[in-house]
């Protein structure tokens, strides 16, 4: 549906977003006293009101209840006049209560013969997934590894000639040595020993030891979602040895996702060793013979069915919902047309649309699964003296976003309109074509890590504010809502959703512009910003209450 635009002007300075809502968004900076004018009617504005935030469209009485996306996002705790400003001071957390039936939504898929022909180039697995990049993993299975992890780090990096920080060490080299010191000169370059693998990839954790049998399990299976993942060639893997996290565990979890043992997977036991020194040379033959390996597979033609697009938002402003998130729904949209899949996560950003969700679930039993992890999720939330409506950061707020309810319409947007086959629990592989919920906060990395945990293979991260998130096996193709940050963090930003605020374009036609980077970065022409940045960000999610 098409947002209502001010027409006082030849630049949009103002819309309403779906025709229930009672609620303005300011495109921006506008005066008190300044009219506007949405669907036909004139109202002035009451208060001063920032670009991104929000006014009222009607007077307001204390208890009414504020929509906006169509669906309820708060209520009024104190009367508010008609172009007065939204905010914290008098506004809460609210949301509906909508019947609805599981079924009941309709979905028109999207035209998408121009990409019917289309393929990506990736690597072809045996278990006959496909990925879209080709990696060796080292990873531990207790904090305790963690140092023995960062040596292998240091000395794979320096072997290959690969330090992804080699020019911020010479910056630091100049600075301490004085401006007019002579640069070093940067090495010559050398064909890569593996021109086929994508890198090592080397993960740290705080998690495996200290913690309940459920937390180790849980790692375990995040762990082997990442071992497993079509982007992963094989793994290195460190245990000390005595920690809750035990080697055995670790492997039944492989096991589940790979019965047949197709995976290469190489454990070392730190007490088992008789010197450190052995230990660091048992891991790094694994992972150069490894390398070896991984490098006899190319990339191949794949159908656009093989992707599993993971979505993400993190540092949210008031544009998001209106073009960065929408963006990515329709291209998500544009996939599952297509075959293939998407998966949308972040539960707590998920409060205040849990209808329109259900009734998008292609039955009762994928409604009831969504329902009980919600459920279960706010009670344990509640347990603890925590709410989802403390979801919105402080960032959020000054942005425009001033309750979970409304982060949530928004962000719900990411995940498109098509039906919802499936719905996932933390670390849950992926089984389905076409759209699924994956259980998991809303903390932007923990969110990130469990997406492609659960089989995402590349994933669409929408930023108002800006973040360089990203991931250590799956690219992260970073979308901006507006162009200001586009412009500001160039070095960050893959795609800008600007230009639909702007009316300079339409939604349909930059998802079919973004649809096509998503093939691109598939098959290895693009290179995402956090790709190029080494953004290999990893952080489980330890199942307390993480918003």
């Amino acid at each position: 549906m098409s947002p209502s635009i001010a027409t006082d002007s030849p630049l949009r300075v103002s819309l309403r977003i779906h025709p229930d809502d009672n609620l303005g968004v300011a495109l921006a900076d506008l005066p008190a006293g300044r009219e506007v004018e949405i669907d036909g009617h004139t109202l002035t504005l009451a208060n001063n009101v920032r670009h991104k935030h929000k006014f009222a469209l009607e007077a307001l009485s204390a208890g009414d209840s504020v929509t906006m996306y169509g669906v309820v996002v708060g209520k009024a705790t104190q009367p508010i006049p008609s172009g007065g400003l939204i905010g914290t001071h008098n506004v809460e957390h609210a949301t509906g209560n909508a019947d609805t039936r599981p079924g009941s939504h309709s979905w028109t898929p999207p035209n998408v013969d121009r990409f019917q022909e289309a393929t990506f180039q990736g690597y072809h697995r045996p278990d006959g997934r496909v990925g879209t990049a080709n990696v060796w993993l080292v990873i531990p299975l207790v904090f305790c590894e963690n140092r023995n992890i960062d040596v292998l780090r240091q000395c794979v990096a320096d072997a290959l000639g690969d330090d992804p920080y080699r020019d911020y060490k010479r910056m630091a080299r100049q600075m301490l040595n004085g401006d007019d010191a002579t640069p070093d000169e940067a090495p010559p370059t050398t064909p890569r020993p593996f021109p086929n693998v994508d890198g090592v990839r080397f993960l740290t954790h705080t998690l495996g030891c200290g913690g309940t049998d459920d937390d180790a399990q849980a790692l375990c299976r995040l762990l082997a979602g990442y071992i497993c993942h079509p982007n992963v060639a094989g793994a290195t893997v460190l245990s000390l040895g005595c920690q809750k996290a035990q080697i055995q565990m670790l492997k039944q979890a492989v096991a589940e996702r790979d019965p047949q043992g197709l995976k290469t997977l190489d454990v070392f036991d730190q007490q088992s060793s008789p010197s450190e020194e052995a230990l660091i040379r048992n891991a790094l033959t694994s992972i150069f013979d490894g390398l070896a390996a991984a490098d006899r597979v190319t990339r191949q033609p794949a159908p656009l069915s093989q992707l599993v697009l993971g979505v993400e938002c993190g540092g949210s402003d008031g544009f998001s919902g209106i073009s960065a998130n929408p963006l990515v729904g329709s291209a998500v949209d544009r996939l599952v047309a297509l075959g293939g899949s998407g998966l949308l996560s972040e539960f707590p950003e998920l409060c205040g649309v849990e209808h329109e969700l259900i009734a998008r679930c292609r039955d009762e039993r994928t409604a009831a699964r969504f329902r009980d992890l919600m459920y279960a999720y706010q009670r344990h939330a509640a347990a603890v003296g925590a709410d989802f409506a403390m979801n919105p950061s402080p960032g959020n707020i000054r942005d425009g976003l001033i309750t979970d309810a409304m982060k949530s319409a928004g962000a719900a947007k990411k995940g498109g309109d098509s039906p919802v086959v499936d719905v996932l629990d933390y670390t849950e592989p992926h089984r389905h074509a076409g759209l699924s919920l994956l259980c998991t906060p809303g903390n932007d990395v923990e969110s990130t890590t469990a997406l492609a945990g659960s089989g995402a293979n590349l994933i669409l991260f929408t930023t108002g504010l800006g973040t360089p998130t990203g991931n250590p096996i799956a690219p992260v193709l970073k979308i901006a809502s507006n162009s200001d940050l586009a412009q500001r963090m160039h070095d960050v930003i893959d795609f800008d959703a600007g230009p639909i605020v702007r009316g300079e374009a339409e939604i349909g036609e930059l998802a079919d512009a973004l649809l096509t980077l998503c093939i691109d970065t598939a098959s290895g022409r693009y290179q995402s910003r956090a790709q190029r940045l080494s953004q290999h960000d990893f952080i489980p999610w330890k199942r307390g209450v993480s918003l």
